[in-house]
């Protein structure tokens, strides 16, 4: 579908794209409204609840609850650039968005995955400095030691996913439906022809992005494997207390991009019905998963969580 929106003056057009995604929406529409309205509030609240708690309790200004709170921050903002869209869709006659707003959202999907991987990769490095370093923790993770991990998790991957839209934005398109209910990979499928150039910086991102913080996550945490065998029991008990919601983390990111990459590889092989399944697999879990895990394996949050929700109920009585 090709649309135009002219603007009075008739100089400026817009593009529109058909999301041919959706499954017997008009039968089902407003049970999926509710049911992914539910979610996304569901999304937003645990993960800020968290994010509030570490915020004010002076003990979880540690480096490591410091990562956990921008990792669940960054599933908000992950959330938010596709859930309002989403729910949206669901109630709309049809579902289009504009050329510029599926970049937008693109941007957004890709440098908030790519940012979670970075985020992942000071986690595992925190950890391994806590267990295998602990006499130099204080010095090596200082504040700015922090803050320069944190803002170069989020700068380097949306500079990078940046490259990659300036070169695909101008691109030809031969198709205007996306075989898909958001803007992710799905959109390399309306090009006329594949450019050289923009495959070769892809796969460069691909390997900055996602291989070498998976690699550094997986030698990280193997030295800690090794480092807490041959420990005490109590270095192999802190090890497994503070490292395994963050392995979980990871397996369950980890899934997220194997099947945004399913998606875009098989894409035009597989059913509306599979290939929704999985996308839903891939943007809703995973938000939801974090805070669950962080909120009962983490000692310290789930302890200041108790305490907090022990407090409201004393209020609302």
């Amino acid at each position: 579908m090709f649309v135009y929106s002219i603007f009075m003056d008739g100089e400026v057009n817009e593009t529109y794209l058909t999301l041919d995604g959706h499954v017997e929406l008009y039968k089902y529409r407003y049970l999926y409204f509710v049911v992914t309205l539910t979610v996304y509030i569901f999304i937003v609240i645990s993960n800020l609840t968290i994010v509030y708690v570490i915020w004010t309790h002076e003990n979880l200004h540690e480096p490591m609850y410091v990562f956990i709170a921008a990792l669940l921050l960054n599933s908000v903002v992950f959330s938010t650039n596709i859930y309002p869209k989403l729910l949206s869709d669901f109630l709309s006659e049809k579902q289009i968005i504009s050329y510029s707003a599926c970049y937008v959202q693109f941007f957004l999907y890709y440098c908030l995955g790519a940012s979670e991987f970075s985020l992942l990769a000071a986690m595992a490095y925190d950890r391994y400095v806590s267990i295998c370093k602990p006499l130099q923790y204080a010095t090596i993770m200082g504040r700015n030691t922090v803050s320069i991990y944190l803002s170069l998790a989020w700068l380097v991957p949306a500079c990078l996913i940046a490259v990659m839209v300036i070169l695909n934005v101008n691109v030809k398109l031969c198709k205007y439906n996306i075989n898909g209910i958001l803007c992710n990979n799905s959109i390399y499928g309306l090009h006329c022809v594949d450019s050289k150039v923009q495959t070769v910086f892809g796969a460069v991102v691909l390997v900055l992005t996602l291989l070498f913080p998976l690699l550094f996550i997986v030698f990280t945490y193997s030295r800690i494997l090794i480092m807490s065998y041959r420990s005490s029991k109590e270095v192999r008990k802190k090890a497994a207390q503070t490292c395994s919601p963050h392995l979980l983390v990871l397996i369950s990111f980890s899934c997220l991009c194997a099947f945004d990459v399913i998606i875009a590889r098989l894409g035009s092989n597989l059913t509306n019905l599979i290939r929704l399944i999985m996308t839903l697999q891939a943007v809703l879990y995973h938000p939801l998963f974090n805070p669950i895990i962080y909120g009962l394996k983490m000692k310290e949050i789930s302890k200041q969580l108790r305490r907090l929700f022990s407090k409201a109920k004393v209020m609302h009585f």
